[in-house]
């Protein structure tokens, strides 16, 4: 038994006012196996490509109501749509072939329309529409797998953490201090893993436009010592002093969205820590004026070992990761990149090998 599934005819919409035009190239196209739709009415017409994308559209340029130059741009200005290739069908002018391009068609040719000539435009065009096509399928598919494999795997870990925690505490069985050790080892892994799983949550939600934000004003001064307080602990058992400058009784109040700024400070600051064995860190804010309006900049100095000029240009990439043993997976910097450029803002970095790196962020304040 033939389990193959049948190839689906490409649909091919043929827009003209005079309606013998219409059938000069249903006559040429007709045999090669297309599902073609004549209209004589552009208002109809659109109406029915709106409603029922074809896989590639034959418009003639000169027609009432809509011609083809407005119907092709009200079929681009619309993101819905998937992509629909455009064809023109011109008179011999070379004006009419710029205005159409620069509407949005993908391609032209002009009256009296060749045979050969419009079937090897047509197979071209359907040739471009399944390329594009099936790329969009593969990246939802790829978007689709990372959100159902981040979104499965924090259960599996969130739930051995706490099975982990409940053991360490003794809730089972006793406890040595070397087991104690190994239960803190395991318990840190794991939530090392969960913060990769939910960076890679929140990457792909960016990449997919599906993530929101809660734009609101912003005490920064307020946001930079909660950032610290929380992870001076951990600067406090390394032996790394945490200094702090947030431009004194100056209150700096920026429009973001609180919980995703403090995604950002955290990750940096807490690499500046991680990467940091002795000496200090500097948090200084200030506020620096630009030519439309002053801008918060707050500068994250370590004394830690330093970037190789060669990764400082791709640091804010996805997926970078440096040399250093304790880099991570390389999409924590591309996170911040992604939330500092949607508050309208940059980030940055200057490193010298030995001398520590200095990491910039600049955000718009609030009038």
């Amino acid at each position: 038994m033939n389990l193959t599934k049948p190839k689906k005819k490409d649909r091919i919409l043929v827009v003209d006012d005079v309606y013998d035009n219409l059938l000069v190239v249903e006559a040429i196209l007709e045999d090669e196996g297309y599902e073609i739709t004549l209209e004589e009415n552009s208002k109809t017409a659109l109406a029915k490509a709106l409603e029922s994308p074809p896989d590639l559209l034959l418009l003639d340029v000169m027609m009432p109501n809509i011609d083809g130059y407005e119907f092709t741009r009200c079929i681009r200005g619309n993101t819905s749509l998937p992509f629909i290739p455009i064809l023109l069908i011109t008179a011999n002018d070379q004006s009419n072939v710029v205005q159409g391009l620069d509407a949005g068609a993908d391609d032209f040719i002009r009256k009296p329309v060749d045979p050969d000539e419009l079937q090897a435009r047509v197979r071209s065009l359907l040739r471009l529409k399944h390329s594009i096509d099936e790329r969009d399928q593969m990246a939802s598919l790829r978007e689709d797998f990372v959100s159902r494999f981040t979104h499965d795997l924090r259960i599996p870990l969130v739930a051995s953490n706490r099975i982990l925690k409940m053991m360490r505490e003794g809730k089972f069985f006793q406890v040595s201090s070397e087991l104690q050790d190994i239960f803190d080892n395991m318990i840190s892994s794991n939530q090392d893993l969960l913060q990769m799983v939910n960076t890679m949550l929140e990457v792909y939600r960016y990449e997919a436009n599906c993530k929101t934000f809660s734009f609101a004003p912003c005490n920064i001064q307020d946001l930079l010592r909660d950032v610290s307080q929380e992870l001076k602990p951990l600067a406090e058992e390394k032996g790394i002093s945490l200094n702090q400058d947030l431009a004194g009784e100056t209150e700096i109040v920026v429009v973001g969205d609180r919980i995703e700024l403090r995604r950002v400070l955290t990750n940096i600051l807490g690499n500046a820590i991680k990467f940091t064995d002795k000496g200090s860190i500097d948090v200084k804010l200030k506020l620096t004026p630009s030519e439309t309006a002053s801008v918060a900049t707050i500068e994250i100095k370590d004394t830690g070992p330093g970037i190789p000029q060669e990764e400082q240009a791709k640091l804010f990439e996805r997926f970078r990761q440096g040399k250093h043993q304790r880099s991570g997976s390389g999409l924590g910097l591309y996170l911040s990149r992604c939330i500092i450029e949607a508050h309208q803002g940059t980030v940055n970095a200057m490193s010298e090998l030995g001398k520590g790196s200095l990491f910039t962020i600049t955000l718009p304040i609030s009038n």
